[in-house]
């Protein structure tokens, strides 16, 4: 048993989805440093495609932090494969009680040349997946008496600003941002159904950019971007209180530790990192405390 973090999650079991890089291995680890056994997940258990990153990477840097982890490859543009995942990672884990709602690929066009295929993954990654997981999700949390689902949003799900910049007018966001609003409003939906059975559903998004191998291709060399700690902090506190004290929320990954004193570690639990700063040019519309 890892004895580094303060074992908030001790006994609990979570499904990372998109967990071979980035955003999911950083929550993952997380996770795992505060005692969850994590199952973690993505199409493959080397490596898929020319992205850098693998389900044994992450389940090495779980293990060398005194964590526990599986691997299961599972493609979730498959419905046989993600039908059947949820009950995979309870199996193994030996139950369900947290499920994040991560992967995804980002494809970016302007809405004149987004080919109809790109438009159905879009809509597949970020909207069907995570309702088709919580759908099955659902029984075995409501089972164990509670559960906790966080699915991972985006800064963009928020309107451009006016005058409009040069990336709302052409860096290809829209549908992307589109789905990623409509995960905000199911998020918000699926918790106020879910309230009375103890499960909650919040959202975690970055407050700005953060540089994975995934997204990187989008955000120009120089641009400051925020350490990814902050999200996964953020994320692990989504997975702690019960659905009556804390469902519904779009948390964003620097505002919302500043708005709640958050105490912010590194992934493997061990470091305490300083309290996040918000920078000037993050959205203004953003609410801090999520609500």
């Amino acid at each position: 048993m890892n004895d580094i973090g303060t074992q908030k999650l001790a006994g609990k079991c979570a499904l990372v989805t998109g967990a071979s890089r980035g955003i999911g291995r950083a929550i993952a680890q997380r996770l795992a440093a505060e005692g969850a056994t994590v199952v973690v997940t993505a199409r493959s258990l080397g490596h898929s495609g020319d992205v850098a990153g693998t389900l044994a990477e992450t389940v090495a840097l779980i293990e060398s932090a005194g964590g526990r982890a599986i691997a299961l490859a599972a493609d979730l543009t498959d419905a046989v494969g993600r039908d059947a995942l949820v009950e995979r990672a309870a199996q193994a884990a030996g139950g369900l009680d947290i499920l994040i709602n991560n992967a995804g690929v980002a494809d970016y066009e302007s809405v004149e040349n987004m080919p109809m295929e790109m438009f159905e993954r879009t809509f597949d990654h970020y909207l069907r997946i995570p309702f088709a997981l919580a759908q099955a999700a659902i029984p075995l949390m409501r089972s164990r008496g509670a559960g906790w689902i966080v699915n991972v949003g985006s800064v963009t799900a928020l309107p451009p600003l006016r005058p409009f910049d040069d990336f709302a007018r052409a860096g290809g966001a829209t549908v992307y941002a589109a789905v990623k609003a409509a995960l905000s409003r199911f998020t918000q939906g699926l918790a106020a159904e879910l309230e009375a059975d103890g499960i909650a559903v919040n959202l975690v998004a970055p407050s700005t950019a953060i540089r994975t191998p995934g997204a990187a291709r989008y955000i120009p060399e120089g641009y400051p971007t925020e350490d990814v700690a902050y999200l996964a902090e953020t994320a692990l506190a989504l997975c702690l209180l019960p659905a009556r004290e804390r469902t519904g929320v779009i948390a964003h990954s620097l505002h919302f530790p500043l708005a709640n004193a958050l105490q912010v570690r590194s992934l493997d639990g061990r470091t305490v990192l300083p309290p996040p700063t918000v920078p000037a040019y993050a959205h203004p519309h953003i609410n801090a405390l999520g609500v």
